[in-house]
């Protein structure tokens, strides 16, 4: 069984060319709307509550999603979260998100801001022409200010203190969370930050594999 969180701002669409790839059911884990004052472990525990206390397989999240994804796993151990583009705790938080956090700069601009200059964005995020800019546009334009702004705010103040281990995937050209000294399980040549786009085929190996041990484990 696939848990799927997509990332920051995004929905199911991020995943349209692994989801036909991957062999088992999947479940996309559709975002809430959190509260102002709600912390990172109480979101989380109202997305666990559509998860089974007894379930089974992988958790797999999407940058912001992979952060979600092992909050749930707190409180659904028996699951195993998978990292695709993002961070294992937040000691990986790369230096240009450190020096916005010390900085304050994200309290400053307007997530909203990031729609006016969307070129810049598919640079940072490393989005390709065509189909994968467009559904980056679309995502974009459909972002939520509010959860936005909260997501950004419990990421950069994520206290990951015995957090549990993940198997994490990322990309050689991820410019929001670049690969450091701390070593990764899978690392995907020339993948970015939108790579479970650009390379849904390769990571869906990856996750079916995982899947696949996972269950024999089980067994």
């Amino acid at each position: 069984m696939f848990y799927l969180l997509p990332g920051l701002g995004a929905d199911e669409r991020v995943f349209r060319n692994l989801l036909p790839r991957l062999h088992g059911q999947t479940r996309v884990l559709p975002w809430l709307t959190p509260t102002p004052d709600e912390t990172l472990p109480q979101y989380a525990a109202r997305m666990a509550a559509d998860i089974p206390p007894e379930a089974e397989g992988l958790l797999v999240g999407v940058s912001f999603g992979g952060v979600v994804g092992l909050e749930i796993n707190r409180l659904r151990p028996r699951l195993r979260t998978v990292l695709i583009s993002s961070i294992p705790d937040s000691s990986c938080l790369p230096p240009l998100l450190r020096l916005i956090r010390a900085s304050g700069a994200y309290r400053l601009f307007p997530p909203q801001w990031l729609k006016l200059f969307p070129r810049a964005g598919q640079w940072y995020f490393g989005v390709k022409n065509g189909e994968e800019y467009r559904l980056f546009k679309e995502i974009l334009r459909d972002m939520e200010p509010v959860y936005t702004r909260w997501a950004i705010h419990r990421l950069l103040h994520w206290d990951s203190t015995h957090v549990g281990r993940s198997v994490q995937i990322l990309g050689t050209h991820d410019r929001v969370f670049p690969p450091g000294p701390t070593p990764v399980e899978y690392l995907i040549r020339g993948g970015g930050h939108f790579m479970v786009l650009s390379h849904a085929e390769e990571i869906s190996q990856i996750l079916d594999r995982l899947e696949q041990q996972e269950r024999v484990a089980a067994s």
